[in-house]
């Protein structure tokens, strides 16, 4: 989804070099698993993004994953966990709580008036969310975002992990930012990650994790969480580059995977450990090939799954 701080685009150098230099990064410095909402989409759309509606056909999807099957809900149903996989109640995440926090739903649109409401983000006022971009073919970022989560929780659990999702296609719209920074911090949760996928210019490609800025300042107070999390999206920014063999983004961060980010609510407002990923920019043709591939997916989600497992196995 399109974020609101524009980067403009750079040439697209050393992919191979800098996910090579990431991942050994990883190796030595952190070992790989030695210690250590709206927010997500556009709260205000970069330059060249397509904002949240389709713009003509350009990408040709590999493979388009089915929309997840809808299911009625209520506007504000609490959070429930996810059930541990059958037989794997212990493991080597067993006692840790992680919780996945899927972009946007795909019914926002439906619901403008209600999503379209300031929430509280700690330091100033915000949308309660937004709608998510989309592929130039049509596919959401809200139904990416919850493909993605629904494989790295059953990764999650497998490891023991008990794991909960702020949204599951259980509710008509949202939830608001401030509610799924909540969600986390009633779990006392050990990590938390929300999935996300950008949506800017054409040419602009790669993944990066965004990382909560040091704020204080109203509700607002991260200076616990600062480091941590730093920790988190390093070891996912790392071996999401091993998973995926996709580069860090050309276009934010200055080529290194990691952003920092002050005007987040779902950030702002978390007691625990969290940051967002963008897994690659949909509006791009050559990311949205992989971004709408089922078996990139898989990939996208453990990379994100291994650097979740190696920041809490310490």
């Amino acid at each position: 989804m399109p974020y609101d701080e524009s980067v403009p685009p750079t040439p697209r150098r050393r992919p191979l070099f800098v996910a090579a230099a990431l991942a050994a990064v990883c190796l030595s410095a952190a070992g790989c698993g030695a210690g250590g909402d709206s927010d997500g989409a556009q709260e205000r759309p970069r330059p060249g993004s397509g904002g949240t509606s389709a713009a003509p056909p350009s990408a040709s999807p590999s493979k388009s994953a089915p929309a997840p099957e809808k299911t009625s809900a209520s506007p504000t149903p609490s959070a429930k966990p996810s059930k541990p996989a059958p037989g794997r109640a212990s493991g080597p995440l067993s006692g840790k709580t992680v919780v996945i926090d899927p972009g946007h739903n795909p019914d926002n649109h439906l619901h403008t008036r209600e999503i379209n409401r300031q929430v509280d983000i700690g330091t100033t006022h915000k949308e309660c969310d937004t709608t998510g971009t989309s592929t130039n073919s049509g596919y959401a970022e809200a139904r990416f975002t919850l493909d993605v989560s629904h494989r790295l929780r059953t990764l999650l659990q497998a490891q023991g992990a008990k794991v909960v999702l702020t949204y599951d296609n259980d509710r008509p719209y949202g939830p608001c930012v401030d509610e799924r920074a909540r969600i986390g911090n009633d779990a006392k949760a050990d990590a938390v990650v929300s999935v996300h996928a950008d949506g800017s210019a054409v040419g602009n490609r790669g993944f990066h994790v965004i990382l909560p800025a040091l704020v204080r300042g109203g509700s607002a107070d991260t200076s616990k969480i600062v480091e941590p999390s730093r920790d988190l999206g390093t070891r996912i920014a790392g071996l999401f580059v091993r998973a995926t063999g996709s580069a860090p983004s050309n276009y934010v961060g200055g080529n290194t995977g990691l952003d920092i980010r002050k005007d987040l609510g779902g950030l702002n407002l978390s007691t625990v450990p969290k940051v967002f990923i963008e897994c690659g920019n949909m509006r791009d043709p050559k990311d949205a090939a992989l971004l709408t591939s089922a078996s990139w997916r898989q990939k996208a989600a453990q990379g994100i799954a291994d650097g979740i497992s190696g920041y809490l196995k310490g």
